[in-house]
């Protein structure tokens, strides 16, 4: 009975123990990688059915969530891939922890150390995905926002890597945690439009007022009031601003007419708002150091616990105010955008927040927030139709493209000026002195501006990266993320066609420039330059095309390696990373910058893949203007052994223009009657000696 008893109580603890393991038998066992992101985590669930999400236990609660960033967003990185990334966020929003589980950034593989890339996404744990991250700002002084720092030399890959964190998370966020907004489905009428004034907009709340008086705002706090005092100078309302998107044509076509509606749009992206606001209180969301184009410090909105972000977008810098309707007089006008990353539904209410900072004593400096909350009129909208419910996202590449407006700016002001030197060669090299300066200044600003600050600095990995793409499904956003690339390359490849690869190793090569450079210093230095015999030299420049073909063949084999293998290019150390690197790198390029002391430009003359690659590309240049004469080479050899320093002139006298950099010596020298010794022989009578 005893035995039987002992039986009973055995079997009724290995049921209890079944019953257990039967309860999470579609459980799995926690992960090396999910244990990181949640380190107090005993068991996960399969993922769900509805949404890529593995859900995260301790013991019976809920921590949170864990999802790879490939199942929700798409941002393609500067290597043409996404950066995949998981990530485990909690039930309360809490970025809890991240780990990359594939990347092929070419910045963080080959050149600044995947170290740089893990401490940057260090800084996300243990943050909301309801703070608002301004990345690499140079104002941190406001406590409404969360300040990282980006990795210098490594933008692109940095907004790419922040993207995918926040829209990732924002997504799941929306669909799996308590208290996150999500997206209605509703659009704006875009046929909804009947002529109003100005009062009619406020009476049917189409433009929002936000009124606080000088009074109210001084009641807060006797130290806020000395704030406000100071600021209102005796007028009435402290805040007094009018609120309006005008990309809703009921309001945007009404206030600014047919023609600004038209441009204002423009101006946008798909997705993005326009948030109109004008000022006549004596405090504006504006201060007087606020520069055009960027976020207000003063400036904030939010919807639904999440920042949005609002940016000046500078509609009246080159155009006055004009609108359509008579307006009260306002001190301020601003147009803003809201990003599409944002998730922001226009349809809903959002909160707009002006900050007012100010001294609770001598050292110790506060902020107090003022807050508007805006619900839009229902009948501006209608519902959305399924198949256009989907939230649409600006790409990556066109907020990149509409943050650089001065790189882009200046280097196609710079372009322009290439095309103009050279439509204009003949006459320009009439003038030594001329082309000397404007190919000195050239330089300067190829070395310093293209190639150290907005980074243009072309490669040979750009060259197989298309050559792969055009063998798989093209994308040609891989291309788009860096403006100045992107321009230079279309620029390139239809210079190369006109005049050869000249175009871009003379006048556009950042490491050309400052190897040119080096020559200029072993001139002052009055080193003796190495001569390199004709024999030599022609058998030195097929390496560069040895070289070429060894990456192009090895980057069908093995992109990585390829990478790897294109580090023969030392503009990577140079330019990208300003000789920060890892000491066999730099020594490198040093050793070929020394070496330019003695052989001009030899780098570009015997190794140069990229060069190799472009003077097969534009082998038959359209255009042929470097002027030669008959006697060139015969009797004539002065320009080809004193003043083209790269030997691009054959012994016959004509131009080689797949070695040729197109300096505008030659053509300098033969437009000179005082440097070109043809006329000045010619003048001289031939005395015939007698033969006896």
């Amino acid at each position: 009975m005893r035995l039987l008893y002992q039986f009973n109580y055995l079997a009724l603890i290995i049921g209890t123990l079944m019953s257990f393991f039967s309860l999470a038998s579609h459980a799995d066992t926690v992960s090396a990688n999910i244990a990181q992101l949640f380190p107090s985590a005993t068991r996960i669930e399969a993922p769900l059915n509805d949404i890529a999400v593995t859900p995260v236990y301790q013991l019976n609660e809920l921590l949170g969530y864990t999802f790879e960033s490939d199942d929700f967003t798409q941002f393609i990185g500067f290597s043409g891939q996404t950066i995949n990334l998981l990530i485990g966020l909690d039930t309360k929003g809490i970025i809890t922890g991240i780990k990359v589980l594939n990347h092929n950034e070419p910045i963080f593989l080959h050149g600044l150390g995947e170290e740089a890339m893990f401490s940057f996404i260090a800084q996300y744990p243990g943050h909301s995905i309801k703070e608002r991250f301004i990345i690499n700002s140079r104002e941190q002084h406001s406590a409404e926002n969360t300040y990282f720092d980006g990795v210098t030399r490594a933008t692109i890959s940095v907004l790419v890597i922040n993207d995918t964190i926040i829209a990732s998370a924002l997504a799941v966020a929306r669909q799996k945690l308590d208290g996150f907004l999500t997206a209605h489905p509703h659009q704006i009428k875009q046929d909804f439009y009947h002529p109003l004034t100005f009062k009619q907009l406020l009476e049917k709340k189409y433009i929002h007022h936000w009124v606080v008086s000088t009074k109210e705002a001084m009641s807060i706090s006797s130290k806020l009031a000395q704030k406000v005092k100071s600021v209102s100078d005796g007028y009435d309302d402290f805040i007094d601003i009018y609120v309006a998107f005008v990309n809703i044509p009921m309001i945007g076509m009404n206030l600014l007419g047919d023609e600004e509606y038209k441009r204002l749009l423009e101006e946008l992206a798909p997705g993005e708002h326009a948030l109109m606001l004008f000022n006549k209180g004596r405090y504006s969301f504006i201060s007087e150091e606020f520069i055009p184009q960027t976020t207000s410090s003063r400036l904030n909105a939010e919807q639904g616990g999440f920042p949005v972000d609002v940016r000046d977008i500078d509609f009246y810098s080159f155009y006055p105010p004009s609108f359509a309707i008579e307006l009260p007089k306002f001190d301020d006008k601003r147009v803003f955008r809201i990003k599409s990353q944002s998730g922001f539904d226009i349809s809903q209410q959002f909160n707009l927040n002006l900050l007012v900072s100010y001294h609770s004593s001598f050292l110790n400096q506060q902020e107090h927030t003022f807050t508007f909350t805006s619900a839009p009129s229902a009948d501006l909208f209608e519902e959305t139709p399924d198949e256009l419910r989907k939230i649409s996202q600006r790409p990556l590449w066109q907020k990149i493209w509409l943050d650089r407006p001065v790189q882009i700016g200046l280097t196609m002001l710079y372009l322009l000026f290439v095309l103009w030197v050279f439509i204009t060669q003949n006459s320009l090299a009439k003038s030594q002195t001329k082309v000397h300066r404007l190919r000195f200044a050239s330089l300067i600003f190829v070395l310093f501006f293209v190639g150290f600050y907005a980074q243009g600095q072309l490669s040979v990995v750009n060259i197989y990266t298309l050559l792969l793409a055009l063998g798989s499904d093209f994308n040609i956003t891989v291309f788009l993320l860096d403006p100045v690339i992107f321009i230079l390359w279309v620029f390139v490849i239809a210079t190369l066609f006109l005049w050869g690869r000249g175009v871009f190793c003379g006048w556009l090569c950042p490491f050309g420039a400052l190897q040119e450079f080096m020559g200029m210093l072993a001139i002052r230095l009055r080193i003796r330059q190495l001569k390199i015999s004709p024999k030599y030299h022609k058998f030195a420049q097929k390496i560069k095309y040895l070289v070429l073909l060894g990456l192009v063949a090895c980057s069908f084999y093995s992109l990585t390696l390829a990478e790897k293998l294109a580090e023969i290019e030392p503009f990577k150390t140079s330019i990208t990373l300003n000789f920060v690197r890892y000491w066999p790198f730099v020594l490198y390029a040093l050793l070929l910058l020394a070496l330019s002391l003695k052989i001009h430009k030899v780098y570009c003359r015997y190794l140069c893949p990229l060069g190799a690659g472009l003077a097969v590309l534009g082998r038959y240049p359209f255009f042929k203007w470097l002027r030669r004469r008959k006697e060139c080479g015969s009797p004539c050899q002065l320009c080809r052994n004193k003043k083209c320093a790269i030997d691009a002139i054959k012994p016959a006298g004509g131009i080689d223009y797949n070695e040729c950099i197109q300096c505008l010596e030659c053509l300098v020298t033969i437009e000179s009657p005082q440097l070109c010794v043809v006329d000045k022989y010619n003048k001289k009578s031939i005395k015939v000696r007698e033969v006896k």
